[in-house]
C-alpha cells in the first residue's frame, strides 16, 4: 500500500495499534504483584480477551444490521465457516514453537531472531496473496529488521553477538519457524478477510468463537494436567484480578480488533510496521519511565526504522524529486 492510498483512517488504525501493543508489555508488567510474579492465571487473560472480542463483534453486527443491512453480507456455508478456526490453530503451534525455541536460546537471541518475521510476511505476501513489492520495499523491510535487531543489542556488542552466534543449531530452526508461522498465520489471516465482501463484524465473529473456544479447551487440559488442584477454571476464572489485570485483558481485545481491521482493509505489512514501531515506542517509553541511560543502539534502531517507513509507503516520485524555486517537488530531468 503506497502512500497515495494511505488515508487518515489507515493512519489512525495503524496509530492505534502501536499504541496499544506497545503499551501492552507495560501493563501486563505492571499487573504482576510486588514479588515479581502473576497473582492471577494469566491463560485466562487471552480467553478474556477473545470474549471481549467476540461480544463487541456481536453487538457491532447488530448495530450493522439495523443502520446499513446492506453491507451487513454473512456467508454462512461451512466450507467458509471451516477456514476461520485455521488462525487459531497456527498460534496454538506457534505458542509451542517459542516454548521450544527458547530451550536451545537464550531471551536476547529469541528476542533478535523473531525480527526474522518481518521478511518472512514479506516473502509469504508475495507468494501467497500475489502481491508484488518493488526493489524499495524490499530493501524497506531488510532495512525495518536492521532496525528493529540494532535497537534489541546491548552495550557490548561483542559479547552479543558472542551469544547470538553460540546457540545449537536446533534454536536457529525454531527462531525461523517461528518467524514463518507467525508471518503466515498473518498472510492467511489477510486472505481469509479479503476473500469476500462479508461483514467485517460477522468474520470477527466466526474468527473470535474459535478464539474463545481454543483457548477454554487449553484452560480445561491444564486444569485436568494439574488434577484440578486450583478448581475448575470457569469457577476461578478472575481470581487474583487487579484494576491493571482489567486493563490488560481491554487492551489485548482492542488490539485485536484493530489487527482486523487492518488486515480487513490495509494488508499484513502495515501490521508489521505497525508493531515493529510499537517494540521501539516501548524501549522510548521504558527509558523514560525507569530513568534508563539511552543508548546508542536505540538511537540508531529508531533512526533506521523511520527510514524504513519512509521508503516503503513514500511514492518513488517523490524520493528522487527536488526542490524547484516554485517549492513544488518535481522529478528532475
Amino acid at each position: 500500500m503506497a502512500a497515495s492510498h494511505l488515508s487518515t483512517k489507515y493512519i489512525v488504525a495503524a496509530s492505534g495499534l502501536t499504541l496499544t501493543t506497545s503499551s501492552l508489555g507495560l501493563l501486563t508488567t505492571a499487573s504482576k504483584s510486588a514479588d515479581g510474579t502473576y497473582a492471577y492465571n494469566s491463560a485466562t487473560v487471552p480467553f478474556l480477551a477473545e470474549l471481549l472480542k467476540l461480544l463487541i463483534s456481536i453487538h457491532l453486527l447488530r448495530q450493522q444490521l439495523r443502520t446499513s443491512p446492506e453491507v451487513a453480507r454473512m456467508t454462512r456455508t461451512w466450507q467458509s465457516m471451516a477456514l476461520f478456526p485455521v488462525p487459531s490453530v497456527i498460534y496454538w503451534v506457534h505458542n509451542n514453537v517459542q516454548f521450544w525455541t527458547l530451550k536451545y536460546v537464550d531471551p536476547a537471541t529469541y528476542q533478535i531472531l523473531g525480527n526474522l518475521k518481518i521478511v518472512t510476511t514479506g516473502v509469504l505476501f508475495r507468494l501467497l496473496l500475489r502481491r508484488r513489492l518493488s526493489t524499495l520495499q524490499w530493501i524497506a523491510l531488510a532495512l525495518l529488521m536492521i532496525g528493529a535487531t540494532t535497537s534489541q543489542l546491548k552495550t557490548s556488542v561483542v559479547s552479543e553477538a558472542s551469544s547470538l552466534f553460540s546457540a545449537p543449531i536446533e534454536g536457529y530452526l525454531f527462531g525461523l519457524l517461528s518467524a514463518f508461522l507467525s508471518a503466515f498465520a498473518a498472510v492467511y489471516t489477510e486472505w481469509v478477510m479479503k476473500r469476500n465482501n462479508d461483514s467485517l463484524y460477522w468474520q470477527n465473529i466466526q474468527l473470535y468463537s474459535f478464539g474463545v473456544l481454543f483457548n477454554g479447551l487449553g484452560l480445561t487440559m491444564s486444569d485436568f494436567m494439574s488434577g484440578f488442584r486450583g478448581g475448575p477454571w470457569l469457577t476461578n476464572l478472575t481470581r487474583g484480578y487487579s484494576p491493571v489485570t482489567y486493563l490488560v485483558v481491554a487492551n489485548l481485545g482492542l488490539t485485536g480488533l484493530l489487527v482486523s481491521w487492518i488486515m480487513k482493509f490495509a494488508d499484513s505489512i502495515m501490521k508489521v510496521y505497525a508493531t515493529s514501531m510499537a517494540m521501539l515506542v516501548t524501549m522510548v517509553v521504558a527509558v523514560a519511565a525507569f530513568g534508563l541511560a539511552p543508548t546508542l543502539q536505540l538511537g540508531l534502531g529508531i533512526a533506521t526504522a523511520m527510514i524504513s517507513l519512509v521508503l516503503y509507503y513514500l511514492p518513488p516520485a517523490a524520493l528522487v524529486a527536488t526542490e524547484l524555486g516554485d517549492g513544488v517537488p518535481k522529478l528532475p530531468k
